[in-house]
Formats: structure tokens, sequence, C-alpha cells
């Protein structure tokens, strides 16, 4: 089980931005007994719009639960999706509202002998639970073939146990973005960085103009993971991210030592630091974003890492996304701009034709570029064109995470054991606490973090 601060975490990077964008666009929908000229019949018997890139078989009759614990504007586009699912192909889907977190509301309703056909889990670790409960099927060739097609292979290998294909990718979050204060930049006549190296100039211009560059929740931990992440990420490469991620090399290693270096760089500078390290530890996170977008000419900061669901913060501000807060992706530190990735997966529950035609239809671009266009939503699809997000913000995050490629890594700390990477005052959150309180202290903090992670891993220091 994670823990309630873990939960909210992640669930605020694959699901609120709905919640500010949804009501901008409107999608229009088509009556499901219409076949208006740009839809064409089946042979099987459903109808499919022109230009489908995706075959469904004939369902009539059948009926699919569908559980996610997805809230307000966002399960309302999800529920477009499904009713463009029913018109095509005679089915009849309803969606269950889950509580987080969800696997525990499935073994509810697994036990009750009542589970959903599907299920949208969050996190790798949520799909090897359900696969280990023996509760997950596999996805069948016509899903496999559209994931194929459409997927890159690392976000094909998210959704595996054991070699089995069980998840479909379909939402995203993009975690590798700095959003600033456009006016902020503007004054002090800074640029978009493209590399660490730019940043720090770009922040010392923003020193120089009277205002704190950076606003850091620290707080909160789990900030703190994502930014080290990021660092990581870039400098030390996908491989070894890989091996930190599972305890495969030491917390003690060079490339660890490398990446909170580097992140001392800012940390480490009490004047970049809005409130200093103090006031820092002292911020939690909705707090960074305002603050950072209120004050006129003089905010708080100019700027605050995290990920899409920023605007959602951004939204309770009198800032507007796009014009006063702009975003650039998270600078590259080493060779390549790091790209860190939250999402959610469909996991087949019942096994049935019906199910894997759902499955098959949420790993195809037309499911996901419905939900695309409504705004709110990242899709890790390829094939979703890019025009199909609603403004130049989310074309911008959504291109950054499907260039990426195979290269993207899903968030570490969420596939760590919780005892070391979801729990608030323990492990790898309250080390990285300690190391903003003291950034000259790489060995210590090093030490402190490999002792934390032996232990619960369990597999040695």
């Amino acid at each position: 089980m994670r823990s309630k601060s873990s939960t909210i975490r992640t669930h605020r990077a694959v699901t609120t931005l709905a919640a500010l964008l949804a009501g901008a666009l409107a999608l229009s929908a088509c009556s499901s007994s219409d076949n208006k000229s740009g839809t064409k019949e089946q042979s099987s018997g459903g109808q499919t719009p022109a230009g489908s890139t995706v075959t469904l078989p004939k369902l009539n009759g059948a009926h699919l639960e569908v559980a996610a614990v997805w809230t307000g504007a966002e399960q309302d586009n999800f529920k477009k999706v499904l009713a463009e699912f029913e018109k095509r192909t005679g089915a009849t889907v309803t969606f269950v509202p889950a509580q987080d977190p969800i696997i525990n509301f499935l073994g509810s309703k697994i036990a009750g002998g009542q589970p959903p056909d599907v299920a949208m889990l969050p996190q790798p670790g949520a799909i090897k639970q359900a696969v280990q409960q023996k509760w997950a099927k596999p996805l069948g060739p016509d899903a496999l073939k559209e994931l194929q097609q459409n997927y890159s292979q690392g976000w094909q290998n998210i959704g595996k146990v054991d070699g089995k294909q069980y998840g479909v990718y379909y939402k995203a979050a993009n975690k590798s973005l700095i959003w600033y204060n456009a006016k902020v930049f503007e004054n002090a006549g800074a640029k978009e960085p493209k590399t660490w190296k730019d940043l720090l100039t770009a922040a010392q211009a923003v020193y120089d103009s009277g205002v704190t560059p950076f606003s850091v929740p620290g707080a909160d931990g789990w900030p703190l993971t994502d930014w080290f992440e990021n660092v990581y990420l870039s400098q030390a490469g996908p491989e070894k991210y890989d091996q930190l991620t599972q305890h495969k090399i030491k917390w003690t290693d060079p490339s660890v030592k490398q990446a909170l270096t580097t992140l001392a760089q800012i940390w480490g500078k009490k004047d970049y630091l809005a409130g200093g390290q103090n006031g820092a530890l002292q911020t939690e996170f909705p707090a960074s974003v305002t603050q950072t977008f209120t004050g006129g000419d003089q905010p708080k900061a100019a700027m605050v890492y995290e990920g899409d669901f920023v605007q959602v913060n951004i939204a309770e501000t009198k800032a507007k996304v796009g014009t006063d807060a702009k975003v650039f992706p998270f600078p590259a530190v080493g060779a390549t701009a790091p790209v860190v990735s939250g999402g959610d997966a469909a996991v087949i529950l019942k096994d049935s034709k019906a199910a894997q035609a759902l499955a098959t239809f949420l790993a195809s671009p037309d499911a996901a570029t419905i939900q695309a266009k409504l705004g709110g939503y990242l899709s890790p699809n390829k094939n979703v064109p890019i025009s199909a997000y609603p403004n130049a913000v989310q074309q911008k995050i959504a291109k950054a995470l499907i260039a990426s490629g195979d290269d993207f890594r899903f968030d570490m700390s969420d596939q760590a054991p919780q005892a070391f990477g979801g729990t608030p005052g323990k492990g790898e959150w309250k080390d990285l606490q300690d190391f903003l309180k003291n950034p000259a202290d790489v060995t210590g903090a090093q030490a402190q973090l490999e002792k934390d992670a032996a232990a619960a891993y369990g597999n040695g220091s």
C-alpha cells in the first residue's frame, strides 16, 4: 500500500490537469443511432468513422465495466471515449468509480465476486501486483498489434510482467517540465534554457533582476525525488537509472555523487531558493506554484519545477497558462534532456471478446485522439497527432513525451518499495530533505540514502 501523500502525488500527475482544461473545448458527440456520411458500416456490424485506424468486432448485447479513480471532468471525458466504443461495437460500457489505492478497491470487488472487466492501473507495481494475485489477464493478438504499431518499446515494456503483455498505457504524465513567470523572464532578459548550464545562466539573470530564481517545495519530499530523477536520468543515462531504480547499484555509486553535486549548484545557493533552504523546507507543493505566479513584477520566485499537473495550481492564480505562465522541458544535464513519466494502464480482469476489444481500442490512436482534443490529457501513443492537443502548451508537453522514444523512464520513487520511495518523513523523501538543508554534505547524503535503500529493498548494503 502506498502512503496517502504518495498516492495523491501520482494521482495528480496522471489525472488532475483535466480539471483545468477540459471545459475549454467540447467534442461534438454523434448519436449512436446516426450513421452520417462521415462513418462507414463495418462488415462485422459496427460503425467505424472514415479514417479510423482500428477495426472492432460487433458486440451487441455485451456489457463491460471499467474501473478507474478518475473523477470530474476527466471521468466525463473518458466516458466520451467509452461512448465511441459503444457506438462502434454495440456493446454497453459502465464506468465504475474506484477509490484510491485502486488495488485495494479491486481486491474487495474480486473478493465479493464482482470484479470489473477492465481496470485503469497507475504504476508498474500495481500491474505486477494484479498479475501476482492472478487477477490480470494477458492481452490478445489484436491489442498486441495495436501496441506494437503505436507505442515505443519502452511504453510496451512497462506494461509487461514476466515477458507477457498485460497493460495498455492509455494515459501518461510528463514530469520533466519547468514552469516560469513570463514577465520576470522578459524583465530579466532571460531565455528558455536547453541545457543545465543555460538554466544556471537564466537563474543568474533572474537573480540580477531582483527576483529569486527558484521555488522548491521542500516540505513535501516527493518533488525533491523528482528533481533528483530528472538530473540523474539525463546525466547518468537510462541504463544506470534502471540499475539504481532496482538497487542493482548502490546510492554510494559515483553517478549519484555527480547528480547530487549538480543539484547542489541550485539547492546549495541560498539566494536562488525562495526563502532559502529553510524557507524551501517549509513550502508545500501548492504554495510553491502559486507563489511563482502571484505578486506582480515581484513574485517570490521566477521558476518552479514539476509535471504537467502544475497547471491546476496555476489556475488558482490570475496567471494565464501560455501567456503569463510558460513552460520549457527540463534542460539536458547530460547528452539528452530527461523525460520522467507517470501513467495509467488498462488491464483486463475478466477475459472476453468485448474486454479484449476495448483494450485494442484504447491502444489505438482513435481513442486517444478523442480525449486529446478535449484537453487535460497526454497519450504515450506516438501516432496521436500533436495537432489534436488543444493548445500550444499541451502540444509542447506531448511532443517532448513522444520525442523521448524509449529513453523516458517511469518515476523512480514510484517503483521503489514504499518504505524508501513513498513515505513522508522516511527513506528517500527524508534523505533528500536533509540534503536540501545541507547540500554541501554529498557523501553523508549518499551514505544515508544507501542505508535506507538497502533496508527497504532487502538486498544488502
